[in-house]
């Protein structure tokens, strides 16, 4: 992920008084917000170490587990990033092998500061399901197809697509009882109209 993207998207959220959460490259170069030894002592200074994922002070461990020989530990801190102007509320996921002491890490991020690590982890798992949801938007209930041009136009064209994809869903899980392995089929027209099941 090219982290001038994820600020765009940030600013984009914040300026309609949304948040994002979103992940950021493991090599991205995260700093602790600077702080000033000597409080009579006026600072411009911004940022103070940089955050090393490798050595993380035990005071920002949110949680620890072992699953098959995996260490899991979460970590959480409030940091800063060069390309961002705001504070982030960064999550880092760090995996260790008990066996081979191989270590990977991901990073996660948000632009409330108040989500718990919990919560940022739950809902940036949900991307994959949000993912599927634009997919079957437009490959069945087009998304990409109707030619509307005003704001209540496409609103309510893109609202009429999600609809459908959460009505197919909800219909499919109960069909699928009866008759496993159906699907939807539906022609690309320009505003969805039919759901039909297909064996």
């Amino acid at each position: 992920m090219v982290t001038k993207d994820n600020n765009n998207a940030l600013q984009m959220a914040r300026q309609v008084n949304l948040h994002i959460i979103s992940k950021l490259r493991h090599d991205s170069a995260l700093y602790i917000p600077y702080q000033n030894s000597d409080p009579n002592h006026r600072s411009r200074r911004k940022y103070g170490d940089r955050f090393d994922w490798r050595n993380i002070p035990q005071a920002y461990l949110r949680q620890s587990s072992i699953d098959d020989d995996i260490l899991t530990c979460t970590y959480q801190a409030t940091l800063l990033h060069k390309e961002f102007a705001q504070s982030l509320n960064v999550v880092i996921l760090v995996k260790t092998n008990l066996k081979t002491n191989a270590h990977s890490h991901v990073i996660l991020f948000s632009s409330d500061l108040n989500f718990s690590h919990e919560k940022i982890i739950d809902y940036y798992k949900l991307r994959f399901q949000i993912e599927f949801n634009f997919r079957d938007a437009k490959q069945f209930w087009g998304l990409e197809d109707f030619m509307n041009l005003g704001q209540t136009a496409v609103t309510n064209a893109a609202n009429l697509c999600f609809f459908m994809v959460n009505l197919s869903h909800y219909l499919l899980a109960q069909f699928r009882q009866d008759n496993p392995g159906s699907g939807i089929v539906a022609p690309k027209m320009k505003t969805p109209s039919a759901l039909k099941f297909a064996m």
